[in-house]
């Protein structure tokens, strides 16, 4: 199981790999299981600054792996316990307080789809194609994965996605803003470590506290004033005093986390 899904590390950055190339990383129990550890295992280094998530071979993720549906989810019930396993893995992935960068190549598309909307970033080659044709299987996307669609592309683009079915390309998925950026295929790995790059040199509290304001404000329940006085907190942090001290020497800041 561990080779299902790979974790490396380019000093503050790390790289989660979607590892079965020859399935095209289709994802199967086992690659949901190893995704959970791995995110879990990221969330809690504070030397990691930003995760790439991308895929071996041609694909990013081609979707679930059907051959399993027979033993795994042909019922409702097992079926409910399968979403458990593949809703602690996307979760790990959302909730990860580290912003993480999926890296779209080829074949995304289902369970492919939903790991890299439950990125922070999505960054495809312009031969990339993506879709979630679910329907052709019979088989509905739970409440948890649609909520995450929604919450990025809308309720009318979700239902065109779902009732549709079909497979579309990088420039279409940049028009319904499920990617954030298209690059020339030969430009992506290097356009995804740049990006990477940008984001491990800023300050790690800050993005932290982005990412939980930025889910937070998808709950239309008004904000408390503890939590308005939050907005606030980074200006007690030392990383805070390095950033202004670094922007008025016009040197580089040099971020702690502290």
């Amino acid at each position: 199981m561990p080779d299902v899904v790979l974790l490396s590390r380019d000093d503050d950055i790390a790289t989660v790999t979607l590892n079965r190339p020859d399935r095209l990383n289709a994802l199967d129990r086992a690659m949901w299981q190893r995704l959970s550890t791995i995110m879990a295992e990221v969330a809690d280094d504070d030397a990691v600054r930003c995760v790439i998530v991308r895929g071996a071979g041609s694909a990013f993720g081609a979707g679930a792996d059907v051959a399993e549906f027979a033993s795994e989810r042909d019922t409702p019930a097992k079926a409910a316990a399968y979403a458990e396993i593949m809703g602690a893995a996307l979760s790990a992935l959302r909730d990860c307080p580290v912003p993480t960068v999926a890296q779209i190549h080829g074949a995304c598309a289902g369970a492919g789809l939903e790991i890299a909307v439950h990125c922070d970033l999505r960054v495809a080659a312009d031969t990339s194609k993506f879709g979630a044709p679910v329907q052709r299987l019979g088989i509905t996307m739970p409440y948890p994965e649609i909520a995450a669609l929604v919450n990025l592309v809308g309720h009318a683009t979700t239902l065109e996605i779902l009732l549709e079915g079909r497979l579309f390309g990088a420039r279409e998925a940049y028009e319904k803003s499920l990617v954030s950026r298209i690059v020339p295929e030969a430009s992506l790995d290097e356009e995804v470590k740049a990006t990477a790059r940008r984001i491990a040199d800023g300050a790690p509290l800050v993005h932290r506290w982005h990412k939980k304001f930025v889910r937070r404000l998808l709950d239309p329940q008004p904000l408390s004033a503890t939590e308005i006085a939050e907005s606030y907190a980074a200006c007690g942090t030392e990383d805070y005093r390095t950033g202004i001290a670094a922007f008025l020497a016009k040197e580089k800041p040099r971020f702690q986390g502290r």
